[in-house]
């Protein structure tokens, strides 16, 4: 019997992209493509594969085993009470929003671990809390349950934080990840590989598995925006954004970046009064909606008599009492009101100090030799805010001037590395932000050659090693020695391999002298200080002296990152060609007159 079915015909060598072909291109003296760096001999079978649905699985179980192994070790304030660590911050809240009305969840018991994040993480931990509670009543038990160390609990824990990366975070990589190798002609191959290198970043892995926190369902919806502006919907993009904000308030680092990006596309090439309008309306109903179950639990709690706020807990937030109008508390707008404010007092740290423990930016390192603490509070928020706006500015403006959909992940990263080194209040923990954007640039085309693999490597490698105090309390240096060095082999960087450096791949890499240097300069100091922080005792006079060490090298190297990040987008967006082009064309101008 006849049958009009054709099978479907594998895809050559030939069909790479260019950027395929010069990773493949011959190792030796015969005209046999090879491998250039471990990831890739890795998926070397796969490379005439048509089907994205056969390696996929497979990336996605060894990225997991990766994961949930780094759970196996410690996590943030273990046995160390009476505060403990993120770890029972994050089980708090579960345990808050899972018995407590909704109107006290950021009133509620501030000075253990009170609620301080966006609607979003609150919801996510009611969530979890309830099945948790369903499973097991006293992991959540509301203030029974404090410093509860169950192996069982670690385990609820520790899958939490895997299932909502798997449902957020991953899809969201994988489709980015899809429309890029779309965007330049990329092959599936490609693709792949550029996948497993974005999806094994250390840095993040150690972070929400090892440390523990959520950060990858933030990460998500910013890189499920990202995706919807390359897709050229940027409705959508406002509304993942928006999204990305009520969950953590961190993803403000992107804002400049994409609100510069949102006017520019309302401006250029000529003013779009309805685009202009629809991003505003959304972006309002966006944020309208997520806070929506705040205000409206807190009218029904206060239909059936249930009080939020009780003077002799906590005072009234500074927002609040700051209105110029009296307020009656027992009209119906007060406890929407109420929360608005108190949630945007918890949620912004204005009331907290410059810096959070040693953090590898420009107050911290300033402070090692001229201590800041002696400057009034608000004097120092103004100056950081200052600083701040004046490291993005080249990125925004050029973002703003010239909105090409393929420069907003380097805008982003530029934004975030100048809020990472300038800004007030930073984590060392935020050094995600400004990796996020950079790491999935691997996927673009181009990303995995021997340039912009040699920078993005060294920037998650010095990223992660900044992490090293971090994680070393935390009792995670063998999950850190693992993960970062297997994440170098795979992708031919130092310190396991001099290749991308030194070999036949980087004789046309793009890589100058100057580059070299200072690359294996940095690698070469991070090594160093690993061995003295290993075998060498401080002083008793500095027993901070490692730290410090690990503050300064971390900013010296992110600032050149934030230098690098910014050169590369104004050299992407043409601003250079079109402006001596110009300028060539005046002066010729001028030469004719003159004749």
């Amino acid at each position: 019997m006849a049958t009009s079915h054709k099978p479907r015909k594998k895809k050559k060598d030939e069909d790479l992209s260019q950027n395929g072909r010069e990773m493949c291109k011959a190792q030796l003296k015969t005209s046999k493509p090879s491998p250039p760096f471990p990831l890739a001999s890795f998926l070397w079978p796969a490379k005439k594969s048509t089907s994205q649905w056969i390696i996929l699985p497979l990336i996605l179980m060894a990225v997991g085993l990766f994961r949930w192994t780094t759970g196996f070790w410690g996590y943030s304030g273990f046995d160390r009470p009476p505060m403990h660590g993120d770890f029972e911050a994050q089980r708090h809240w579960m345990e808050i929003t899972a018995h407590l009305p909704i109107s006290q969840w950021y009133f509620y018991d501030l000075q253990y671990w009170g609620l301080d994040y966006p609607p979003l993480t609150a919801y996510h931990s009611w969530l979890l809390g309830k099945i948790g509670s369903v499973i097991d009543p006293k992991w959540f038990a509301l203030d029974m349950s404090r410093g509860f160390e169950d192996q069982l609990l670690k385990v609820y824990m520790r899958a939490t934080v895997f299932v909502s990366e798997y449902l957020v975070y991953i899809p969201a990589a994988i489709i980015l990840n899809r429309k890029f190798g779309r965007m330049r002609g990329l092959s599936v191959w490609e693709s792949s590989v550029a996948l497993v290198a974005i999806l094994m970043q250390p840095a993040t892995i150690l972070v929400d598995h090892g440390h523990f926190q959520y950060n990858t369902v933030m990460l998500g919806f910013v890189l499920a925006c990202i995706s919807s502006m390359l897709a050229g919907r940027a409705l959508w993009g406002c509304v993942f954004f928006v999204a990305a904000m009520c969950y953590k308030q961190m993803a403000l680092y992107y804002a400049p970046a994409i609100f510069a990006y949102l006017v520019g596309i309302c401006m250029v090439p000529k003013f779009s009064a309805n685009r202009f309008i629809a991003i505003a309306l959304v972006t309002t109903l966006s944020f309208a909606i997520c806070f929506a179950p705040l205000f409206l639990g807190s009218l029904y709690d206060q239909y059936h008599d249930i009080t939020a706020y009780t003077a002799k807990e906590t005072p009234l937030p500074p927002l609040l009492v700051a209105l110029p109008v009296k307020l009656d508390g027992r009209s119906w707008y007060y406890p929407p009101l109420l929360q608005l404010t108190q949630s945007i007092h918890r949620i912004l740290p204005f009331a907290r100090g410059l810096f959070e423990d040693k953090v590898a930016n420009m107050w911290c390192a300033i402070h090692t030799v001229h201590k800041l603490h002696s400057y009034p509070l608000g004097q120092m928020q103004r100056i950081s805010t200052v600083v701040t706006l004046v490291s993005i500015l080249p990125s925004t403006m050029t973002i703003s001037l010239f909105p090409h959909r393929e420069l907003l992940p380097w805008a982003m990263a530029s934004t975030a590395w100048g809020f990472y080194l300038c800004s007030f209040q930073v984590h060392e923990k935020s050094v995600l932000l400004p990796l996020l954007p950079m790491t999935i640039l691997l996927g673009s085309d181009g990303g995995l050659g021997v340039e912009m693999r040699a920078w993005i490597g060294w920037a998650n490698m010095l990223g992660v090693w900044t992490l090293f105090p971090l994680l070393k309390r935390d009792e995670l240096r063998m999950p850190y020695a693992v993960l970062t060095l297997l994440w170098s082999w795979l992708l031919g960087l130092p310190p396991t391999s001099l290749s991308i450096y030194f070999g036949r791949q980087s004789q046309k890499g793009g890589l100058t002298i100057l580059t070299k240097m200072m690359h294996l300069g940095f690698y070469a100091a991070m090594i160093a200080w690993h061995i003295g922080e290993a075998f060498m005792p401080p002083p008793e006079d500095k027993p901070d002296l490692w730290v410090v060490l690990n503050v300064l090298i971390g900013f010296a190297g992110f600032g050149v990152c934030l230098v690098w990040c910014s050169w590369q987008l104004i050299l992407r967006s043409g601003m250079l060609e079109d402006y001596f082009g110009v300028r060539l064309r005046i002066e010729a101008g001028n030469q004719k007159k003159k004749q």
